[in-house]
């Protein structure tokens, strides 16, 4: 049987690969501990006259610290300014309004035209606007096909300049399918608007005639302008900027056209 003699002798090529790489010993996965005196070696150096000589460590130094927290409370600073500005936005939106919302048309038969948009059946209007149409010369219009109201106000100039959201505007130019039809004002939710809304809470979409009650829960006498007419709907709000929106009925069948549609527009 021949023995097999393993050479221990280093060639050339192994001892320059040792030069180039730093090998580490290992006893399975535990490193062999190297002694402090060999990094405290490392760290020194000798000057010209064999004295040693500790190598300072390299780290940042006072000014650039002070530096660093300086932008670090700047950045801190302006995001805190950041988020309270966002926070009061926030505050102002009406009622957070968004892209759908539910918008009912009602009136007195012999009355004018009301317009309300609420986020959702049961809160409060966040627009909410009195047309001088009468609501049967509406009908009548909408009846003939697809109607386009557009609600225009103006822009405050110079001193008068403020910051209104357009939803707050008081006073509008009503136009519908292109004719003029007097002006429009916004107003306040009332205790009889809140009730005409309640009354069509349930109502996802429909026109019709609102049979009204009183406190008692009997039905009540028409009032001296007729009985109040209603239609409801889903609108989707496009905002095109700050100076205009827009609210486009949306139908069940998703087909065609929207029968009506309302523009909001500062100029």
């Amino acid at each position: 049987m021949k023995t097999l003699v393993m050479d221990t002798t280093s060639t050339p090529q192994e001892s320059s690969s040792k030069r180039h790489f730093h090998w580490t010993n290992k006893v399975g996965n535990e490193e062999v501990e190297v002694p402090m005196s060999k990094i405290i070696e490392e760290d020194t150096k000798e000057d010209d006259k064999g004295v040693p000589v500790q190598v300072p460590v390299p780290g940042p130094s006072a000014t650039s610290q002070a530096t660093r927290r300086k932008l670090q409370a700047v950045a801190i600073s302006r995001l805190r300014s950041v988020l309270t500005v966002f926070g009061k936005n926030r505050s102002n939106l009406p009622f957070g309004l968004g892209s759908r919302v539910v918008g009912t048309l009602f009136g007195y038969r012999r009355g004018h035209v009301h317009f309300a948009f609420q986020k959702d059946p049961t809160s409060q209007p966040a627009f909410l606007i009195e047309l001088a149409t009468p609501i049967s010369g509406l009908v009548r219009e909408m009846a003939s096909g697809l109607v386009r109201i557009a609600l225009e106000c103006d822009k405050a100039k110079g001193a008068e300049k403020k910051s209104v959201r357009l939803l707050q505007e008081p006073l509008w130019r009503t136009y519908c399918n292109g004719k003029k039809c007097g002006f429009a004002t916004t107003r306040e939710c009332g205790a009889k608007d809140w009730d005409i809304l309640k009354a069509v809470e349930p109502i996802s979409m429909g026109a019709g005639v609102l049979p009204l009650s009183n406190s008692d829960g009997v039905e009540a006498q028409a009032g001296p302008d007729g009985e109040v007419m209603y239609m409801r709907a889903r609108f989707e709000r496009i905002v095109g900027s700050r100076d205009s929106e827009a609210f486009y009925m949306m139908n069940p069948d998703s087909n065609g056209a929207p029968e009506l549609s309302i523009y909001l527009l500062r100029v």
